[in-house]
């Protein structure tokens, strides 16, 4: 027999010495450097869409401690991150959550993980795609200064499948491309988004220093204290906003095996990405909150009637003439992260097709561009066609399983930041940086985000929670919720059936790796 080709499906081997192991997917190695892993990281993140749509609700939540709030939420994804990074340095692996989750606690958690990242990035991309159209009629709107006809455009249901299924296939072509064509696409968008938000907030921050914003607030240590907040069941609610917010730097992870340097690269960008969006959030909201204020006056961030979009209602006022910059960047922003967000779940499922978790068809690489492309191609369909049915049945059913990412971001998160702490347990104590990094700092964070799946699970059977749709009393978010994770049960029990290799642990095993410090002891002796 010959060498397979790059087209062929290369499979995870069942039997011999390299069986069980880490094996390569055909992959193109070396075309992504740390800052174009990092541009991808803060594309993924989409800030500018994700801060307007979320700064209002948390407002309303916490008044002025957005900023505690924003910092509160950041420190898990930091702590789970150097979790990744830890994993990552020693198995840089596409699959990330799934083949972590699998190396520490065996085939079927591994699975589940890998279901709950590829489930949740899924359902953003049908997400993200209805965004861009949104966003695109709103700007077309506000540059032709029609009365918001245009901008009604975007909710006939006919016109925005139409249009979100044109972006979702010029992401998808980009994607199937190799990732230098994504990198310098990322370029240009991440690189205008960031420009447009830094001279919005220094407008925002002029226009309190020159006693022209609209409820002009000097910045106080107390908006960096969460304490201050006075209500925990607020704090929670608002620390669910959060880790939305941040949800998306470990797409950086999932390029690992295509980054120069695979063992460092990839988490030096996610630490990085991390740092950036929350400095950047900071900013922002610490501006936006001077300028503003929190009340429920006519720009007031409390005011409910703007919270959906602050950005858009706010930069007319701050910026003028060149107010149509932040819908642009708006725009750009949830167009980048759709391109983005189709690098994660199309490398996870490429794994879980080498590794035989899923059909072989799943591990085929392009020959033309060393990308997962059959995967690319059967992610963008899938949120394609959920998206699709979902504009046309209920508007509440799309919306509310979009609320329930929460519970999907928190439980791929964990378990992979317990997956870390579980896998290393026999080097907790070789030195300090291994008790911090790999078992300290994970453990917290995947604790906290174990607490907020929890919450969210209990809160979201309250028929009131999201859009207020119930079944026989039990909120529909709960049952949209618990059906993603039962799907992943069943599809997983099937392919436990027709593929039994995998879950007896014969293409990917249980691994601990050795103490150290025993290692050299042994040596010595």
């Amino acid at each position: 027999m010959g060498a397979p080709t790059a087209a062929e499906a290369p499979l995870a081997p069942v039997a011999g010495a390299e069986a069980g192991g880490i094996s390569k997917k055909g992959l193109s190695a070396g075309t992504v450097g740390l800052v174009g892993a990092v541009v991808i990281g803060i594309s993924t993140i989409a800030p500018a869409y994700t801060l307007t749509a979320s700064l209002g609700p948390t407002v309303s939540e916490v008044g002025f401690q957005v900023p505690a709030i924003i910092i509160v939420g950041f420190l898990p994804m930091l702590l789970v991150a150097f979790g990744y990074r830890e994993l990552n340095t020693r198995m840089p692996d596409s699959g990330t959550s799934f083949t972590w989750a699998t190396r520490a606690f065996g085939p079927w958690i591994g699975w589940m993980a890998g279901w709950g990242l590829v489930a949740a990035t899924v359902i953003v991309l049908s997400n993200l795609a209805g965004i861009a159209v949104e966003f695109l009629f709103l700007l077309i709107d506000q540059l032709a200064g029609s009365p918001g006809w245009i901008a009604a455009l975007a909710f006939n249901p006919f016109i925005n499948v139409g249009v979100c299924l044109l972006f979702m296939l010029g992401a998808t072509i980009v994607s199937y491309r190799d990732l230098q064509t994504t990198q310098k696409l990322q370029y240009v968008l991440v690189g205008f988004q960031v420009v447009v938000l830094v001279i919005f907030l220094v407008a925002a921050f002029v226009h309190v220093a020159n006693g022209t914003a609209f409820d002009a607030s000097p910045v106080e240590l107390s908006w960096f204290n969460p304490f201050a907040v006075g209500d925990f069941g607020a704090v929670v609610a608002g620390l669910s906003l959060s880790i939305f917010i941040f949800w998306g730097w470990d797409v950086v992870l999932t390029m690992n095996e295509e980054t120069r340097n695979p063992r460092k690269t990839p988490g030096r960008a996610a630490t990085v990405t991390v740092l950036i969006v929350a400095g950047l959030y900071l900013l922002l909201s610490m501006a936006l909150l001077s300028f503003a204020g929190v009340g429920e006056g006519e720009l007031g961030l409390g005011n409910p009637d703007i919270q959906g979009n602050v950005f858009f209602y706010l930069s007319d006022p701050i910026l003028g003439p060149l107010a149509f910059l932040v819908s642009l960047a708006v725009l750009t922003s949830s167009a980048a992260s759709l391109q983005s967000t189709a690098v994660g779940p199309a490398r996870t499922l490429l794994a879980m097709g080498h590794y035989r978790a899923l059909p072989e068809q799943f591990a085929r690489v392009s020959p033309r561009f060393f990308t997962p492309g059959f995967a690319t191609i059967v992610s963008a369909v899938v949120a394609s066609v959920f998206y699709a049915v979902m504009r046309f049945v209920s508007e509440n059913v799309l919306w509310d399983t979009i609320t329930a990412l929460g519970m999907m971001i928190c439980f791929y998160y964990g378990l992979t930041a317990f997956a870390c702490v579980w896998y290393f347990r026999k080097q907790w104590f070789d030195s300090a940086r291994s008790f911090f990094f790999a078992f300290l700092f994970p453990l917290v964070g995947g604790s906290i985000l174990a607490v907020l799946f929890v919450i969210t699970l209990v809160d979201s059977m309250d028929p009131d929670y999201g859009s207020g749709s119930n079944i026989a009393g039990v909120g529909l978010v709960f049952i949209l919720g618990v059906t993603v994770i039962l799907t992943g049960v069943a599809i997983m029990i099937w392919q436990a059936i027709k593929r039994p290799a995998f879950f007896r642990g014969e293409t990917l095993g249980l691994e601990a790796p050795e103490s150290l410090r025993r290692e050299r002891r042994v040596a010595a002796d």
